[in-house]
C-alpha cells in the first residue's frame, strides 16, 4: 500500500518589503503539530523537500527561504543581517498566524531561530537541533578562521568568494560523508543558481562579515534554554567541517534531558540520514506537541 502523499503549497507573502517564499505541507489533520523549518547556508526551504514529503502528511511543515536565499525577493538596499533575517522571519511567522510551533533550527538556522526564541518563548513547542551551533566549543578550526574575518582582513573576500563557487558550494555537501553516492547533486546546483543571481554573493558576504554577532550571543542562548527547557531532539553529523560533535553534546550542559543522535555523516545531513532522521522528528513531534 502506498503511504499518504503530501500535499504541499507554494507561496509568497509581503513581510516589510520583503517577499518572502515559502512552503508549507497540507496535512489531514487541522490540528496536526506544526514544525518550522529554518534553512541554513547556502541554502534554502527546497533543502527540507525530502522532510516535507515524508511527514507533511501528518505534521504541518512550513519552510521560508530568508531574505537573500532562495526565491524570497528582497528590495535594493536591504541590510542583510542576521538581526534583520530574524525580523523578517518573525514578520513571516506573525503573518502566518502561527501561535506555537516546534523550531527545526540548522546552521544559519540558529542564530535566526534563538533570536526569535528569545522575543516570543510562548512561541517554542520544541527545538529540533541538526548541526546547528550554539556554543564556541562546537566551532571548528575552520569555522573560526571565517567568523574571524573582517571586511578589512587582506585576503577576505577572495576567501569568501571561494566559499560561494560550485566546487565550494559542493564540498559543504560532501565533506564528511561516507558515502558521497548518498547525496544527490540537485542540492548544490540548486543553491549554486541562487548564489549566482545578482547581488546574492554580496548578500552571503555581508552575512558571513556579521557570523561574529552570533557567537557573542551564544551565552544569552544558553541561559535562555536554561530559562526555558524546551524538550529537545538533536541529530547532528559528526563529519562536519564547521560545527563539531563538541558543539552538539554542549546542549546537553543545559537541555540536559534532550534526546542526542550522533551521526556518520556530514554537515547536511538530511541528505544522507533522512530514514533515520524523519521516524526521530516524527516520534518527538508526537510527544512535544500538547
Amino acid at each position: 500500500m502506498l503511504a499518504p502523499i503530501t500535499r504541499i503549497r507554494h507561496r509568497h507573502v509581503e513581510v516589510d518589503g520583503v517577499r518572502v517564499f515559502y512552503r508549507e505541507s497540507l496535512p489531514d489533520r487541522s490540528d496536526a503539530p506544526v514544525l518550522l523549518l529554518l534553512h541554513g547556508f547556502p541554502s534554502g526551504s527546497h533543502q527540507f523537500r525530502s522532510l516535507i514529503d515524508v511527514l507533511g502528511s501528518h505534521y504541518r511543515l512550513i519552510a521560508p527561504d530568508y531574505p537573500g536565499f532562495g526565491h524570497t525577493q528582497a528590495p535594493d538596499g536591504f541590510t542583510y543581517s542576521f538581526d534583520e533575517l530574524a525580523g523578517i522571519t518573525e514578520g513571516f511567522v506573525r503573518h502566518i498566524g502561527l501561535e506555537q510551533f516546534v523550531m527545526y533550527v540548522f546552521d544559519f538556522g540558529a542564530p535566526i531561530g534563538f533570536r526569535i526564541a528569545e522575543r516570543h518563548p510562548e512561541w517554542i513547542a520544541g527545538l529540533v537541533v541538526q548541526n546547528a551551533n550554539a556554543y564556541e566549543e562546537g566551532l571548528s578550526d575552520a569555522a573560526r578562521g571565517l567568523i574571524g574575518l573582517t571586511p578589512d582582513t587582506p585576503g577576505a573576500q577572495d576567501v569568501v568568494h571561494g566559499l560561494l563557487t560550485l566546487d565550494g558550494t559542493r564540498s559543504q555537501y560532501e565533506t564528511g560523508v561516507t558515502d558521497p553516492d548518498l547525496v544527490a547533486p540537485d542540492g548544490w546546483t540548486l543553491d549554486q543558481h541562487f548564489l549566482d543571481l545578482p547581488g546574492r554573493k554580496e548578500a552571503q558576504q555581508a552575512l558571513l562579515f556579521d557570523y561574529h554577532s552570533n557567537v557573542e550571543r551564544y551565552a544569552d542562548w544558553q541561559a535562555w534554554l536554561r530559562r526555558h527547557t524546551p524538550p529537545a531532539l538533536i541529530v547532528w553529523g559528526t563529519g562536519d567541517p564547521f560545527f563539531t560533535e563538541s558543539g552538539a553534546r554542549s546542549y546537553l550542559r543545559d537541555l540536559p534531558d534532550a534526546e542526542l543522535h550522533l551521526l556518520d555523516t556530514g554537515h547536511f545531513a538530511l541528505e544522507t540520514h533522512l530514514p533515520r532522521i524523519a521516524p526521530l522528528i516524527a516520534d518527538f513531534l508526537d510527544r512535544a506537541w500538547k
